[in-house]
């Protein structure tokens, strides 16, 4: 025969609490119309080092080359360059070459 500690068996003559059933609000489902087109949402954005490394740091949003505005929290090697970013670094660069 096995002795328990008197606050052992204490406990196990002790009721059970009951649970209350809780009224929750169910999570909306509505959609949220989007101020973005969503493409970019898809690409590895440029922006400079300092910028990128300040975002994740402190993350405060950052502007990407296509205009672009978000706070990475991504790995951008897993994305293609967005187009945009692109088009706007040839630019920039055919303009100082």
């Amino acid at each position: 025969m096995i002795t328990l500690p008197h606050r052992a068996s204490e406990a196990i003559d002790s009721p059970v609490p009951t649970l209350e059933p809780v009224e929750t609000e169910a999570p909306r489902t509505d959609v949220v119309p989007s101020t973005d087109d969503g493409d970019h949402d898809r690409y590895a954005h440029i922006v400079s080092k300092a910028d990128a490394s300040r975002a994740y740091v402190t993350g405060e949003p950052i502007t990407a080359l296509c205009g672009k505005k978000w706070t990475p929290s991504r790995d951008p090697d897993r994305y293609p360059v967005c187009p945009s970013c692109k088009e706007v670094l040839a630019a920039l660069q055919a303009d100082d070459g």
